[in-house]
């Protein structure tokens, strides 16, 4: 089946930048939609961005807390989806997980798969 793993993850200065990268194997027809999601300490999960297909191609949604210093972006051919995390804040620490919605052999309508999660620290 499907399969998502996420890397990418690690320690970061409050201000740095950092990229995490979802990456999707197996018998894939087509994805649609791709998404990050994140879930801090204390927290519970929530949607930070995502892509997915639209009228005019496709398009992109950010939580208003990271609208502005993340981007969400997908390379089609490697089925892979990147967040690209800018001024970033100790309040960002957590584990981030991809999500998408996937069309195999297995599975010919779209199934939604999740990723094990990259952890991101955000320290001095």
């Amino acid at each position: 089946q499907v399969h998502l793993v996420e890397s990418g993850g690690g320690l970061v200065q409050p201000g740095g930048s950092l990229r995490v990268s979802c990456t999707a194997s197996g018998s894939i027809f087509s994805i649609g939609f791709m998404g990050w999601y994140r879930q801090a300490p204390g927290k519970e999960r929530e949607l930070v961005a995502g892509i997915s297909s639209g009228f005019s191609g496709f398009s992109t949604n950010y939580a208003d807390s990271v609208k502005g210093r993340f981007t969400i972006s997908r390379d089609n051919a490697k089925n892979t989806v990147y967040l690209q995390m800018n001024s970033l804040k100790p309040e960002a620490t957590a584990v981030y997980y991809c999500s998408m919605g996937v069309r195999s052999s297995s599975s010919p309508s779209y199934l939604g798969v999740w990723g094990q999660g990259t952890l991101v620290t955000v320290s001095s």
